[in-house]
């Protein structure tokens, strides 16, 4: 452990390189003859890493060519994240860690998502003047939407289970990259742009990424030191320093009265008019009652391979599992065609989200609160009952019922239960990694603090944003029904879909994203494209998307819309751009995956395009 130790601290003396006085630069690789630059692909030996960021790849990389393993390199490229995606992970979040042991051949998983404090009411989201939910935009950017973080937990827990590296060892090199800081690009200085008007309103926030009243210019350095000491603080004093103590008590007194600059006024072009900042209700023993939880992951098979994800709190595990489920009773290669737009093909793929959806709204829940059949939901007969209802040629009107869980044999036809009324409120915002070594051990890791930017409020003097994930809950608390309704100590519904996918035992492609519900559909059409549509693995990220989640249109980016919008419009799909209020980004997702070939080949893929694209790495390039 000492020569590693040292080792470690080396590659953070390499990040170190990254700033040098008067000058930008891109960080430098520990390897002469290595090219410093964002790589969509990367093929060769000895491990790999898919990430959003190259900082947060070059920390993974290096921890692996120090001798640590995939948990290791998964913790440090996360905590890196953090510097340089502070917008969609960090501290102040929560996630999921799925991993593959080649030892035991065995997928565990971690769920570390958020959860609801002790004191929250029912009825939060409720103006009582109205008995009506309060508009979307005022309750993300208030401390009613924080939920206790999972993330700090989560590191330590993975570390613990499968880590060679203590967690002040994982953390030294983002401790360099949030002291010397990081080249800004144009993802985070649209990203802030994004967010000017709500990170404005609140002190903190404005005085980190709105210095001298704009966003971080393209090419400059943003240095977070604030962030570098408390991650220092976590690396000296451990878990009990984030959970507990001073830092506890400044989130607590951050959540209950956020703090918003009394003299701040809306500009007149502002989205939203308003941000009242609601206090919320996070205490300091919310935070150090904070457990993550480990489970058994969800399993399917699909033409041949084992479908391993992330169960309940999460719903992408079942929902991607029940959709395949349903594809699986289709022959989708046959449908390929010449021109490669397959429209039969997308066709299913949409129709067999929808169906899945329909079911992930009525039955999906905390199961810590709800009874969740996540056995019938990836059992193949129910999904090959659920099939019954996806007719080849037309699509169905929108919402679709949900299926019975109760009642299902295989055998069409089938009468659907009622259709669940669910208003999708899960952000876009998040971010992904994948990460294997040369032991053959495998991470699928998605973490976020929810919307993009979070709820807006960085904690004073500590360099992190805390999330808004409660606003994951269903707004309507009068329905004892619903699975995702908002009780204390619960933990939202989340979508996120970290999958690990084996072919006779071993390692065959580990796949993930950002997206809130979309994450859902990315994955699920990226093993789509990869497995029944003759895809590679890059291909199969860098196409383009389209998402179907039981609603009248299909959510799509303009590039599928051209693409795909004449084939699919004979089956009745109507196409309409992605994007929201809160980013200028019309895309869907931010892939990362790795794919094992024979002999410990590995071909690391991430985004050529989207989020300003990806960074792919190996430890040993092939020539």
């Amino acid at each position: 452990m000492p020569a590693l130790r040292r080792q470690v601290a080396a590659v953070t003396a390499v990040l170190a390189l990254s700033v040098t006085a008067g000058a930008v630069s891109t960080p430098a690789f520990a390897d002469k003859d290595r090219d410093p630059q964002k790589l969509s692909t990367a093929t060769g030996y000895g491990g790999a890493v898919s990430t959003v960021d190259l900082d947060a790849s070059a920390a993974a990389i290096k921890i692996l060519r120090a001798g640590g393993n995939a948990a290791d390199a998964a913790v440090a490229a996360a905590a890196t994240l953090g510097v340089t995606e502070p917008y969609s992970a960090g501290l102040g979040g929560g996630g999921y860690f799925v991993f593959y042991d080649a030892t035991t051949g065995d997928v565990g998983t971690i769920d570390g998502r958020e959860t609801a404090p002790e004191t929250m009411p029912a009825n939060v989201f409720t103006n009582p003047a109205t008995n009506k939910p309060y508009p979307f935009a005022e309750l993300v950017s208030s401390g009613v939407s924080v939920g206790v973080p999972g993330t700090p937990a989560t590191w330590e827990r993975a570390l613990e289970r499968w880590g060679t590296l203590d967690l002040d060892e994982a953390l030294e090199p983002a401790i360099g990259v949030a002291r010397d800081g990081f080249v800004v690009d144009e993802t985070f200085r649209q990203q802030t742009l994004d967010n000017k008007v709500r990170f404005s309103a609140f002190t903190p926030t404005r005085s980190l990424f709105l210095p001298d009243g704009d966003a971080p210019a393209v090419g400059s350095v943003f240095r977070n030191p604030d962030l570098a000491d408390t991650y220092g603080l976590i690396a000296r004093e451990g878990l009990d320093a984030f959970y507990g103590g001073e830092l506890a008590e400044e989130m607590a007194a951050t959540v209950q009265a956020p703090p918003k600059d009394p003299a701040w006024v809306p500009p007149a072009s502002a989205p939203t008019a308003s941000i009242p900042a609601f206090p919320g209700h996070l205490t300091t023993a919310d935070l150090a009652g904070y457990r993550t939880l480990d489970q058994d992951p969800t399993h399917v098979e699909y033409r041949g391979y084992d479908v391993y994800g992330m169960a309940p709190s999460s719903s992408g595990g079942t929902t991607v599992g029940e959709a395949l489920n349903i594809l699986e009773t289709f022959n989708l290669k046959e449908m390929r065609q010449p021109d490669k737009t397959n429209p039969a093909a997308l066709h299913h793929y949409l129709e067999a989200s929808a169906l899945a959806f329909a079911d992930r709204g009525r039955y999906l829940g905390d199961p810590a609160f709800v009874d969740v059949p996540t056995g019938a939901l990836t059992d193949p007969v129910f999904g090959k009952e659920r099939s019954c209802q996806l007719n080849p040629g037309t699509a169905a009107t929108k919402p679709v019922a949900a299926g019975d869980v109760d009642s299902y044999d295989g055998v069409c036809p089938v009468a659907p239960a009622v259709a669940a009324h669910e208003t999708d409120t899960e952000n876009i915002s998040t971010t992904n990694l994948t990460v294997a070594d040369q032991w053959g051990n495998v991470v699928e890791y998605t973490l976020t603090i929810e919307q993009t930017g979070g709820s807006g409020i960085v904690v004073p003097g500590r360099g992190f944003l805390l999330n808004n994930e409660l606003t994951d809950f269903s707004y309507d608390s009068t329905n004892p029904a619903d699975p995702n309704r908002i009780e204390p100590g619960k933990r939202p519904r989340s979508s996120m879909s970290p999958t690990i996918i084996l072919e006779d035992g071993r390692p065959f492609l580990a796949l993930g994203s950002p997206g809130g519900s979309t994450i859902i559909t990315t994955v699920l059409q990226t093993i789509l494209n990869r497995v029944d549509l003759g895809m590679t693995v890059a291909e199969a990220i860098a196409a383009p998307r389209a998402a179907q989640r039981n609603t009248a249109n299909v959510t799509a980016e303009p590039e599928f819309i051209t693409a795909y919008g004449t084939q699919l419009a004979p089956y009745g799909h109507k196409l309409v751009p992605a994007g929201d209020a809160f980013t200028s980004a019309a895309e869907i997702g931010a892939a990362t995956a790795i794919e094992f070939g024979k002999h410990g080949f590995m071909t690391a893929a991430a985004e050529p395009a989207r989020r300003g694209g990806g960074s792919a790495m190996v430890v040993s390039p092939s020539r």
